[in-house]
């Protein structure tokens, strides 16, 4: 491939860049649009390896980027996949605060969520929320009815097909090495020494975001250090045990939602995830990922301790759904997700975008942002094609 020319060039087939693509071709039908992708297949990473969860858009801060598009991306996502074929389901959510000192948390969940436009949320006593989940303990929670899951993977596959059959090319296998940028195009260039060039280009690289974005002439600063999630299953006999989707009330100050239970499509309760600090030399060289570690010690101590240990997963489980033992649960699937630190150790919490000459770059797309996929994905576009 001696270098081919296309209008839109986005980087990474995950859910996001095939959302960005298909995006780009619904809005002009006659661009020209390639998707690399380093891997042999699409959605190899985090876009197959999730709960499949369709967030209801509680948690995000008024005004945060999440806060304005999950809302939005999740009747969009539940439409398409009514639209397309794929299965999906409305099981609702339950964020179930177990003691007096998570209810004013709970209450701050309970005002975002009406903020933000979330649909049907109610506040539930402990006798309420045992009408939805007999099994389930608590004092009050926060019931979401319209919260939905879905398989991901296979959302990636409607996606990609919608890509192909409207004139865009995926391309697998291209792990982009070289980014050069002219008066007039960006060009790529993969390890194997194959090219492509164009008027932009959209990084959604996941895992490759910071790098990539550094190629192109971006600030490091932030970066994206890898968290390894790892899910159990709750054995078929027990699985009666678990109506819909079941949350603890998370700690502000992390832009993760502590282990919960989740029925899947599939059929399946999961449990989980960890979220595990993957000690990569990329991660440990950067000054934040220290700083992160000194600032929350004590989670990253019971997060060990979860990885390490079975019983140790069932007893975080058994405080939401007591009749859980370790007995209950076998293996289940890891999955790692990109996280940006930025250099003084915050863990960027919103979806973040930058720009370089004739590139947006995602920097930091976290969960929601397979929710969150096709309204972000026009957001995208919109500053796409604002690029000369």
């Amino acid at each position: 491939m001696p270098g081919d020319r296309y209008d839109t060039l986005v980087v990474g087939a995950g859910i996001l860049g095939l959302a960005v693509a298909r995006e780009l071709l619904a809005r002009r039908p006659s661009e020209r649009v390639l998707v690399v992708e380093r891997e042999a297949v699409p959605a190899a990473h985090q876009s197959s390896h999730n709960s499949g969860v369709v967030h209801g858009g509680i948690y995000y801060a008024s005004g945060s980027l999440k806060a304005r598009l999950c809302v939005d991306g999740a009747a969009r996502m539940v439409a398409y996949c009514e639209e397309r074929g794929v299965a999906v389901r409305r099981l609702g959510k339950l964020i179930v605060a177990l003691r007096p000192g998570e209810l004013p948390a709970l209450a701050e969940l309970e005002r975002r969520a009406h903020a933000n436009g979330v649909p049907g949320v109610r506040r539930l006593d402990g006798a309420g929320l045992r009408e939805i989940e007999p099994h389930a303990a608590g004092i009050a929670a926060l019931h979401a009815p319209g919260t939905a899951v879905v398989d991901f993977g296979e959302v990636c596959g409607a996606l990609a097909r919608d890509v192909r059959a409207d004139g865009g090319e995926l391309r697998c296998g291209f792990a982009v090495h070289h980014v050069a940028t002219t008066a007039r195009a960006i060009r790529l260039t993969a390890a194997d020494g194959g090219a492509a060039e164009a008027h932009r280009a959209i990084f959604c690289a996941g895992l490759q975001a910071d790098r990539l974005a550094v190629l192109a002439g971006a600030d490091p600063d932030p970066r994206v250090v890898p968290f390894r999630g790892a899910y159990l299953r709750l054995s078929a006999e027990r699985r009666r045990l678990v109506r819909g989707l079941v949350y603890p009330v998370p700690d502000p100050a992390l832009p993760f939602l502590g282990i919960h239970l989740t029925p899947t499509i599939g059929g399946d309760v999961l449990l989980g995830p960890s979220a595990l600090l993957v000690p990569t030399r990329h991660g440990l060289g950067w000054p934040g990922t220290w700083r992160m570690l000194r600032r929350h010690r004590r989670t990253a101590a019971t997060e060990l301790r979860l990885a390490a240990s079975r019983h140790a997963f069932a007893t975080e489980a058994g405080r939401y759904v007591p009749e859980i033992t370790a007995d209950d649960l076998t293996p289940g699937f890891a999955g790692v997700r990109a996280q940006a630190i930025a250099r003084d150790g915050r863990l960027v919490d919103d979806f973040l975008l930058s720009t370089t000459p004739r590139a947006i770059h995602v920097r930091n797309a976290p969960s929601p942002a397979a929710t969150s996929s096709l309204a972000l994905a026009s957001l995208i576009v919109d500053r796409a094609e604002a690029l000369t």
